[in-house]
């Protein structure tokens, strides 16, 4: 069974698929902290596990303000569907 697929050439979709997948890698390695770590959090002033810092040298916050910092983050990602409504957008 063979579905329509426009205008898009045999392979595309799975083009849109890989540049997603590698701009999330991308965005995810760019988040990772760099540096030399700290045994209190920058935010609150707790301190840091020592488990946590082993487990990710260089960090600088503690779960708690991590997460908060984690929910800010708003996903800019790109639209790669080429739908006639997201070309409208």
């Amino acid at each position: 069974m063979r579905i329509a697929g426009g205008w898009a050439r045999d392979g595309a979709v799975q083009d849109q698929i890989d540049d997603t997948v590698a701009d999330a890698v991308l965005s995810a390695r760019a988040q990772l902290p760099l540096g030399e770590g700290l045994e209190h959090c920058e935010d609150c002033g707790e301190e840091i596990p020592e488990r946590r810092r082993l487990a990710l040298p260089g960090t600088r916050t503690c779960v708690g303000c991590q997460s908060e910092r984690d929910a800010r983050i708003a996903s800019a990602g790109i639209n790669r569907r080429g739908s006639k409504d997201s070309q409208l957008r």
